[in-house]
């Protein structure tokens, strides 16, 4: 029996830093204290949830939900992210993909992928030598319609269950879950952030309010969040693997220059599976 020993969620964006170098600071500084609290958990697999922004998928052929399958991975270096290889872990993954398969979930299984600013940022900060092997899960939230904040939880509890019931005795396993928090994308409200949409659905998570998170419907978030606060799907995803336990906001700033609500938190301690 393995066991998901640690849990967060963080925004994966980053700009232009001009006039806006204390606040981004602060977001790097949140997103390394996430990595530090992720690391102290030893994980002996790290799983990143997050969209593709059309880099690697295609609308030509919309693939809602996938697992990468790969022994490395390369970032593809959009938003300054170093193409530095890190490893996967093709066994974790194949298994998973089969798993899912039997219990409701047919995910596509991706190989030849290089990971964009959604997963590729938020692991060079956290995965500091890239010591732990990655597994990406794609939600991706630009295809329609977009994968729901209800079904992506559902895909989190199947990946706990996973690891409780599949996964070798002492496999230790990670959960992050990156996008968000509120910003419009080549809309009339480009350059929106909404504040009180963005604290009010972190705090949902932070409290372990289920019921919150799956009740975040796609008609809700394009009207309060904008198109991109549909990337806190993944949110849900890692909320239903770590059994919604409670959590902390680790950081938070209104980055109006960058388009985009910024956040992070850190859900609390060792995580039980679902029934």
């Amino acid at each position: 029996m393995g066991q998901i020993v640690s849990a967060a969620a963080t925004s994966h964006t980053f700009g232009v830093t001009d006039d806006v170098e204390t606040q981004a600071q602060r977001i790097f500084d949140g997103i390394s204290e996430i990595g530090r609290a992720i690391r102290a958990s030893r994980p002996d697999v790290l799983v990143i949830a997050s969209s593709d922004h059309l880099n690697d998928f295609s609308l030509d052929f919309q693939i809602p939900l996938a697992v990468g399958i790969a022994d490395q991975w390369t970032p593809l270096g959009d938003l300054g992210v170093p193409r530095t290889h890190f490893t996967g872990h093709r066994e974790f993954a194949s298994g998973l993909l089969n798993y899912c398969a039997d219990n409701g979930f047919d995910l596509a299984g991706v190989e030849n992928v290089r990971l964009d600013h959604g997963m590729a940022m938020p692991n060079a900060i956290i995965n500091l030598d890239c010591e732990m092997p990655i597994v990406p899960i794609f939600i991706n939230t630009v295809m329609t319609p977009a994968p729901s904040c209800a079904r992506s939880y559902e895909l989190g509890r199947c990946l706990n269950r996973y690891v409780r019931d599949v996964r070798p005795d002492g496999e230790r396993v990670a959960v992050l879950g990156t996008g968000g928090l509120s910003h419009w994308i080549c809309l009339p409200d480009s350059g929106r952030v909404n504040v009180e949409w963005d604290e009010e659905v972190m705090n949902a998570f932070v409290s372990g309010d289920s019921e919150k998170i799956i009740g975040l419907t796609r008609d809700v978030i394009l009207r309060d969040g904008g198109n991109g606060g549909l990337e806190i799907a993944s949110w849900a995803f890692m909320a239903g693997a770590s059994a919604s336990n409670t959590g902390r906001i680790i950081y938070y700033e209104e980055m109006r220059p960058w388009w985009t609500g910024m956040g992070g938190i850190l859900m609390s301690g060792q995580t039980d599976g679902p029934n």
